[in-house]
């Protein structure tokens, strides 16, 4: 039963989407607190009247608080940024394997290819 189970965690990549949740919540912290504590701060002196995130239109009994979603928007502006970097600076990207077109019907096929395998016409 123990080793159904393993066969299915590695098997259907369920181990690796709960690493995945575990990292992505653990990195978004990290850069919540970035945008937090270190961004906003220098954004807030840069802006007039400092609480900005604070910023309300009145409207009778109630208020719109633009300023709480024009902060959320630079948070997620922030933190797509940081994903980005940190996505190209692991993730490398693989050259395509090379190939030729079928001189009958002009489809890519692998270079060392003797047979086309869309038309079937034989590649000499």
């Amino acid at each position: 039963m123990i080793k159904g189970f393993k066969e299915f965690l590695l098997k259907n990549s369920v181990l690796a989407l709960a690493i995945g949740f575990i990292m992505g919540a653990a990195t978004g912290k990290v850069v919540s607190s970035l945008a937090a504590d270190i961004v906003m701060p220098v954004v807030s002196i840069a802006l007039p009247g400092g609480e900005w995130r604070t910023a309300k239109l009145a409207l009778g009994h109630s208020a719109i608080s633009y300023g709480n979603f024009f902060g959320n928007v630079v948070d997620f502006v922030i933190i797509s940024f940081v994903v980005y970097m940190i996505t190209k600076a692991l993730i490398k990207e693989t050259a395509p394997a090379p190939t030729k077109k079928c001189p009958r019907c002009t489809e890519a096929i692998a270079v060392e290819a003797t047979k086309c395998k869309f038309c079937t016409a034989d590649i000499g």
